[in-house]
C-alpha cells in the first residue's frame, strides 16, 4: 500500500521547497524518508522504492543516502533508540564500556529490538557533545550527557516503565558565541576560544 498516495498536499508541501527541476526533485528525498521514518519508525524497501519514484531516481541512490546517516533506519526500532556516541573522545571517557553495558543488559544487538517491544541500540559517529563524554541519544529528543554506570541504571530503569527523563541537553546543542558548549542548566563546559594562540613558526619554513 502506498504511504504518500493520500497525503499528496503533504508532497507537494515538499516539493515547493526545491527548485522545479529534476536535480530539485531528487532535493526533497531526505524530508521525504524522515517523513516515512517519524511515521512507521524505520524505511522499508518498499517505501525506499515509492520515494525513489516520486523523486525521480532509484531506491539504490535512496539507500545509498540513508547509509551516509545515522538518523535513518532500514530495520524496526524500538520504542526507545538508544544511540551511543562512538567516536574518539567518548570513546577515551568511556563509551565502549557504555555500550557494553547497554547490549548485555538490555539483551539486544544493533538491528535488533528487545522482547518487549522497549529497545533498540546503534553506535553513531560524532553527536558533537564531546565536553560531556561518554552520551547517549535517545530518539530523536535530546543528549543524555556524562552517562556512568548509575545515571545509565537510572534512565533504563524509567523507560522501563515508560517514563522517558528529560534530557540534559536538548537537541541542537546550545553553543555559546566564545564555542563552549552550554548545558540544559546554564553551565558552560569545554575549553573556550578566547585560550587558542597560534602555533610558533618553523625555522625556514611558513607557519
Amino acid at each position: 500500500m502506498s504511504y504518500f498516495a493520500e497525503k499528496q498536499p503533504l508532497v507537494a508541501d515538499i516539493f515547493s521547497r526545491y527548485p522545479d527541476s529534476p536535480q530539485g526533485r531528487r532535493s526533497a528525498l531526505m524530508p521525504l524518508l524522515r517523513e516515512v521514518q517519524d511515521a512507521e519508525g524505520f524505511v522499508s524497501e518498499s517505501r525506499m522504492a515509492e520515494i525513489a519514484a516520486l523523486c525521480g531516481t532509484t531506491a539504490t541512490e535512496v539507500r545509498s543516502v540513508m547509509s551516509f546517516y545515522s538518523t535513518y533506519h532500514t530495520l524496526p526500532t524500538g520504542k526507545y533508540h538508544l544511540q551511543v556516541c562512538s567516536t574518539l573522545m567518548c570513546a577515551l571517557a568511556g563509551s565502549d564500556e557504555l555500550w557494553d553495558h547497554l547490549v548485555e543488559t538490555l539483551d539486544v544487538q544493533p538491528g535488533e529490538v528487545s522482547a518487549d517491544g522497549r529497545f533498540s541500540v546503534q553506535k553513531v559517529e560524532c553527536l558533537g557533545s564531546c565536553g560531556t563524554a561518554p552520551m547517549m541519544q535517545i530518539n530523536d529528543d535530546g543528549y543524555y550527557e556524562n552517562v556512568g554506570p548509575g545515571k545509565c541504571a537510572r534512565i533504563l530503569a524509567s523507560l522501563r516503565n515508560d517514563l522517558q527523563p528529560l534530557p540534559d541537553n536538548p537537541v541542537p546543542v546550545t553553543v555559546g558565541a566564545d564555542g563552549r558548549q552550554v548545558l540544559a542548566t546554564g553551565q558552560a563546559i569545554g575549553s573556550s576560544v578566547t585560550g587558542l594562540h597560534r602555533l610558533p613558526e618553523q625555522a625556514g619554513g611558513e607557519a
